[in-house]
């Protein structure tokens, strides 16, 4: 006997209906599919909101120019040189960038690298002392120079740019008139015949072999402490402390952050990174111009800027700093290298503040969501 099968059945059997574990498979794929997604488009953001983005998107193009435009880039002393152009820079430049994430500014930074390498020459010199006890107490005097930055801007309440301004002029007339009253001139010299003056010149002016040329070691400071910073802001509380001290002062008290510390530390770390600059530099040649780093402070901040650090604090990154350091050491060394006139120089550096700062602008939005 035939069975019909029932009208519109294809006479097979029919597929079984999904069960619960198949479902909560498809859902799960799904899920993952999402999740890749996800973190595909949550990275790209993420890279976008970085604020060395810039600094490091500006220094893969000037090197590529200068690599095309002036050969001697391409050669190991012409890379040498470069590094050494930007490594005192860069250091000063890291310390700057703390203190600028933190809300502040020290212009008084130049000068600074001039008072600590003329007191460590002087003090050596005149009293015939060890040139390690010179360094030392160029350290302290130093040092301190920072901590009155931190404590005037605290008691006074005025704005930084005053304070730093400041001293900025006490130190420069400092510098030019004890000089001038001790050596009748404005060199001071002499330091090289004292001793331990080899052991200051190993520790801050000795140079490494480079591929046939010679790395100076202010490379390796530049370096080690751009690592320091880095992992200072970004994986411990002081960090933390540092961005919520520039980002919202009034509010990070309210929660127990110790702002006043942190800003006096950062004025004392600027003073460090100034001293470690002047030592380099007199253990370089043994002498020291009265005048030196007057100026320089508004490079160091603008190497930061490049670097992505925000004039109003709270934002901004060491390794950004480093970068905008390394543009200006291919930019001072690739100027002349391409046999152009170095006045370019000064239209480079405008040109690079306005365009960071609208960058560094945009960039905080974005990380931040804000909208106008």
């Amino acid at each position: 006997m035939t069975t019909t099968a029932p009208e519109g059945s294809t006479g097979e059997r029919d597929p079984a209906p999904a069960t619960l574990a198949d479902r909560e498979t498809r859902a799960a794929q799904s899920a993952a599919i999402a999740d890749e997604r996800v973190a595909e488009t949550g990275l790209v953001r993420k890279a976008l909101t970085r604020p060395e983005l810039g600094a490091a998107v500006a220094a893969a193009a000037i090197l590529v120019f200068f690599l095309v435009m002036a050969p001697s880039f391409r050669t190991p002393a012409g890379i040498a040189n470069v590094l050494d152009a930007s490594s005192l820079l860069g250091i000063m430049a890291i310390a700057v960038a703390l203190l600028m994430i933190g809300g502040e500014f020290d212009l008084s930074a130049g000068v600074q690298t001039a008072s600590a390498a003329l007191l460590a020459t002087i003090v050596s010199y005149q009293l015939t002392l060890n040139v390690w006890a010179g360094v030392f107490i160029s350290l302290g005097v130093t040092m301190l120079i920072g901590a009155m930055n931190g404590f005037l801007l605290a008691r006074t309440g005025l704005p930084s740019f005053i304070v730093t301004l400041g001293t900025f002029f006490v130190l420069q007339g400092l510098n030019l008139a004890v000089t001038k009253l001790i050596t009748g001139s404005v060199l001071a010299t002499g330091v090289a015949t004292l001793d331990g003056w080899e052991s200051v010149r190993a520790v801050f002016a000795s140079e490494i072999p480079f591929f046939g040329a010679h790395l100076k070691i202010s490379v390796v400071w530049w370096l080690g402490l751009t690592a320091l910073a880095a992992v200072l802001l970004t994986r411990t509380r002081f960090g933390n402390w540092i961005f919520a001290a520039g980002g919202a002062k009034i509010a990070a008290r309210q929660v127990g952050v110790p702002v006043t510390r942190v800003k006096t530390l950062l004025y004392m770390g600027v003073s460090l990174c100034a001293w470690i600059v002047g030592t380099i530099t007199m253990a370089r040649s043994g002498s020291v111009q009265a005048n030196l780093g007057i100026g320089l402070e508004f490079e160091y901040i603008i190497a930061a800027v490049i670097g992505g650090c925000l004039m109003t604090g709270g934002f901004g990154s060491v390794i950004g700093a480093a970068l905008g350091a390394l543009i200006f050491g291919m930019t001072k060394q690739g100027i002349p290298a391409a046999q152009w006139d170095n006045d370019w120089y000064k239209l480079f550096l405008g040109v690079m503040l306005l365009g960071a700062t609208v960058l560094n602008t945009a960039v905080r939005r974005r990380a931040t969501g804000v909208k106008e």
